[in-house]
């Protein structure tokens, strides 16, 4: 049997230019493979004083990161992609060790964090150059906010560590990261590679910690110019309340929520069970964006469910790191947990199991294996379960007659990220039922887990405060002034009306002798 792999080097928070441990330890983040706990990644120290000395080293890296080009930005960001990009191996098996979820799913993980950089530096430029106007002497400058805090999530850990630092870092900003107590090794590779692009001290600063810790000292810091923050919604909604006082603070809030979806009697049904499987189940049912709840017409209800339940029970649940897998362990103990307790609700208000999710044991591997779960929700008896974000692998089934009573269900749910449907092209009911969906992306005979960063991304009801995510970032993190020069010479002909201008008439000057002989 191979040995697991060690334990890696815990450099500390990065600040100002270096890794260093903090003068006073307030507690320890330990990092475990979920997937096999006895693959101990070590214990990660953590600080509240390196919090405000990021912040505060922050600021004196802005001084001069501000001052630097677009271009040479673009140049720095370049060469943070190319490190990525030579290391990709190395933090894919990093990130499954963290996540437990599969290599194969890590690889595409850290290409999307590559092509969504060359995005940024291809497209996202455009969106922030300068904007002149000749004819009037305008222009529009979109300057740096300042030092960005951003905490990133568990799930796509290197996607969203690595683009949101460059969306940042392009932007003309400094940045302070927070990565997810249970990635804290992805998050200092991604220091390390920042480190590597020899930036100015202070432009790139990470800490280590608790969301709960760490997370509220950074997010409540007065230091801080602009928030980018990926998490739940009640984490999100604690944030607001201590931001109470700053409401010209720009915060991102993306609480994901989940995806939902609509199967009509005229969907190829392979496909619509293949992508409703994949989008429930990729990541262990983990991503902000899987797919929660399906509404299925009730003429090929029976027909779906059998077939999604068959096909279900034969994926392979493993180790991430064994040869085809799809899907992983959840990523803690703890959240496992929550699955468990999610499901018996389930069953305890009235629902049926169609594909009970329940724990699982991986040969060799003491981890937190689940099966997945499926649900069938008869909405109708008081408790339609629409209101939270099922934890994990469990997918919600809704039966209805058609259409409308889909939309019906669908724009009662509190979260509302991502929608697919599936059906014909070509269907006539096509339009109207795409008009009545409330939703902040819609996808036709595609899972809710695609999307693309070329387009804006704006979740409905809790799942964002609805600022765009995606390439919009780059207006998110900047802010546009405007400026009009005039150059024409001055024509005292062409005031406007009712200014006495050039010399006083000799009746002013009476007037004014007038004035004076009264007072």
């Amino acid at each position: 049997m191979s040995q697991p792999p060690e334990r890696l080097l815990r450099k500390g928070d990065y600040i100002f230019g270096s890794f260093l441990r903090g003068e006073q330890i307030d507690g320890f983040i330990n990092a475990v493979n979920p997937g096999d706990r006895s693959d101990l990644l070590g214990r990660f120290p953590f600080s509240l004083r390196n919090v405000d000395e990021a912040v505060e080293f922050a600021h004196r890296g802005w001084k001069v990161w501000k001052r630097v080009g677009l271009m040479d930005r673009a140049a720095a960001v370049m060469r943070f992609r190319d490190h990525l990009l030579q290391q990709q191996e190395v933090v894919a098996r990093l990130a499954t060790r963290e996540t437990g979820k599969p290599l194969w799913e890590a690889r595409q993980e850290v290409s999307a964090a590559l092509r969504s950089i060359d995005l940024y530096l291809d497209d996202g430029m455009g969106l922030i150059a300068p904007r002149v106007i000749e004819d009037i002497g305008a222009r529009a400058d979109y300057l740096p906010r300042g030092v960005v805090g951003i905490v990133c999530p568990y799930n796509l850990p290197v996607l969203l560590g690595a683009t949101l630092s460059a969306a940042a870092i392009l932007g003309g900003n400094t940045v302070v990261m927070k990565p997810s107590k249970f990635t804290p090794g992805v998050g200092q590779f991604i220091a390390e590679m920042w480190d590597r692009c020899k930036l100015p001290r202070g432009t790139l600063n990470l800490v280590q910690g608790s969301g709960s810790v760490v997370g509220q000292r950074l997010l409540s810091h007065p230091g801080l110019d602009a928030v980018l923050f990926h998490g739940s919604f009640e984490t999100a909604r604690e944030i607001r309340k201590q931001l109470g006082e700053r409401p010209d603070l720009p915060v991102l809030y993306q609480c994901g929520g989940k995806g939902q979806a609509i199967v009509l009697d005229d969907a190829d049904l392979d496909r619509a069970v293949y992508e409703v499987m994949v989008g429930a189940y990729l990541s262990a049912g983990q991503r902000h964006n899987s797919t929660a709840r399906v509404f299925v017409s009730e003429k090929i209800f029976d027909s779906f469910v059998s077939n999604l339940v068959a096909r279900t029970r034969r994926v392979k649940i493993g180790l991430g790191t064994d040869p085809n897998v799809f899907m992983g362990p959840l990523v803690s103990e703890s959240f496992r947990g929550r699955f468990r307790k999610y499901c018996a609700a389930l069953v305890g208000r009235g629902h049926q199991a169609l594909l009970d999710g329940v724990p699982l044991e991986v040969q060799g591997h003491r981890g937190s294996y689940v099966r997945p779960g499926i649900y069938q929700v008869f909405w109708e008896n008081g408790h339609p379960f629409l209101n939270d974000e099922p934890p994990g692998p469990v997918l919600l089934v809704y039966r209805v007659k058609g259409w409308e009573e889909a939309v019906h269900l669908h724009n009662q749910a509190a979260f509302r990220l991502i929608t697919s449907i599936f059906t014909r092209m070509d269907n006539p009911i096509l339009p109207e039922l795409r008009e009545s969906l409330r939703t902040g992306a819609l996808n036709l005979n595609r899972g809710t887990v695609g999307s693309s960063m070329r387009l804006p991304s704006t979740g409905l009801g809790r799942s964002s405060n609805g600022m765009p995510a995606g390439l919009e970032l780059m207006r998110v993190l900047t802010y546009p002034r405007a400026s009009i020069i005039e150059q024409r010479t001055f024509d005292a002909q062409n005031l406007v009306p009712g200014i006495a201008w050039g010399a006083g008439t000799e009746e002013d000057e009476a007037e004014q002798t007038l004035e004076l002989a009264v007072d």
